[in-house]
């Protein structure tokens, strides 16, 4: 990969997602009107951050941004105050003074001098969260998915497209610096055609402490809230959406537990793409410690590439090939957080993850979950087609 582009300096790694199917996303976000031009800042300018959500995800890419150079963390906001007070203490640890919020609306309404927000809030928030803040100008790093959906999702896009900020989503593992290397050697032609992706992710089960990730009307189900990440890799590593989906799931373990659980516990899942491009993804939380854990494989017609290894090898040769990753020491949500404020530098209005790519891939996982409730193949057109 380009040095500049694992920095995220454009954003862009092979085939952009504004390349993928034009005519279907337009179909999806029919009427926006061209988003307002805001000035690039210099290169010394310090960006300011606010945080909405400051749980564990939130605390967790707040510790992250702090390593960023040029950002400073002015705001930090959660409903539960404790936490919020807990994230201004870290700010503070760093060096810096964030100011405490409970209502992230008077956060925005009051503290004029917010450049950018971080949105770490959960799932069945997104919607209302992303469009708030785009509304009134921001700058939004969104974490995943973009809404739980479909008329959301196309709420979302559509209020980003008209937005004066920038607009980037929390598929960070496309800025892992192995994964975003291992694309860009895909997507140059280095493994042929791709033929097929097979991903497994087991482990564990979720957080108990986190009881909205066991409602699926707070989470849209397992594959929404967790498998949708690797379903986003291969999505770009094809370049299109599914075709078709079919897929079996449930709760084999895990009935009940805890009390009103209503998420599945295990899935296997067949995507279909077009010219007969598959994805076979199988995603359970009884898996043994280290047993299994994530694979993320793209099979072509000259080889084969493993996304988290960096790595890919010959169809007709043994033996896997590492490929040149610059900045490997790096983590995935440090580059997809120094991407976004470079991006916010520079203007950059197509991030790596944006609005489009994050409507397809939003859409896929909640194609998959129907094909699993409906017990029967569900078809793209019938899941991007609503209104």
């Amino acid at each position: 990969m380009a040095p500049q582009a694992v920095r995220g300096s454009k954003g862009e790694v092979g085939m952009s997602d504004s390349e993928m199917t034009r005519r279907n996303l337009l179909k999806l976000s029919p009427g926006l009107a061209a988003p307002a031009v805001l000035h690039s800042r210099q290169a010394g300018d310090v960006i300011r951050v606010a945080f909405v959500g400051t749980g564990n995800r939130g605390g967790y890419l707040l510790r992250t941004m702090l390593k960023i150079p040029g950002v400073q963390v002015v705001g930090v906001c959660d409903i539960v105050e404790e936490r919020a007070r807990a994230a201004a203490k870290i700010v503070e640890e760093a060096g810096g003074r964030a100011r405490v919020w409970t209502d992230f609306r008077k956060m925005l309404d009051e503290q004029k001098e917010i450049d950018a927000v971080v949105q770490a809030t959960p799932d069945y928030t997104h919607k209302d969260v992303n469009i708030a803040i785009l509304e009134v100008g921001k700058h939004l790093y969104a974490e995943k998915p973009l809404a739980l959906t479909v008329e959301d999702c196309r709420m979302v896009a559509a209020a980003a497209r008209q937005a004066k900020g920038i607009f980037q989503v929390g598929f960070q593992l496309r800025h892992d610096p192995r994964r975003n290397a291992t694309m860009k050697f895909i997507h140059s032609g280095g493994i042929g055609r791709v033929l097929m992706c097979h991903g497994i992710r087991h482990g564990g089960d979720l957080p108990r402490a986190i009881p909205w990730y066991f409602d699926r009307t707070k989470c849209g189900d397992i594959m929404i809230d967790q498998g949708i990440h690797i379903l986003d890799l291969f999505t770009w590593a094809i370049g299109s959406h599914p075709l078709r989906a079919m897929a079996s799931g449930g709760t084999n373990l895990f009935i009940n537990e805890p009390p009103g659980r209503t998420v599945m516990d295990n899935y296997s899942i067949i995507f279909e793409y077009p010219q007969g491009v598959r994805v076979n993804f199988s995603h359970h939380y009884f898996d043994p410690p280290g047993f299994t854990g994530i694979r993320e494989l793209v099979f072509g017609s000259e080889g084969a590439a493993d996304l988290p290894a960096g790595a890919w090898q010959p169809r007709t040769q043994k033996g896997l090939v590492k490929l040149d990753v610059p900045d490997a020491d790096k983590t995935a949500d440090y580059m997809s957080l120094a991407a976004f404020i470079e991006n916010v530098r520079t203007n950059n209005r197509k991030p790596l993850n944006d609005a489009e790519s994050a409507l397809r891939s939003t859409l896929v996982p909640i194609m998959g979950t129907r094909a699993i409730y409906e017990r029967r193949i569900v078809t793209w057109e019938e899941v991007a087609g609503e209104a």
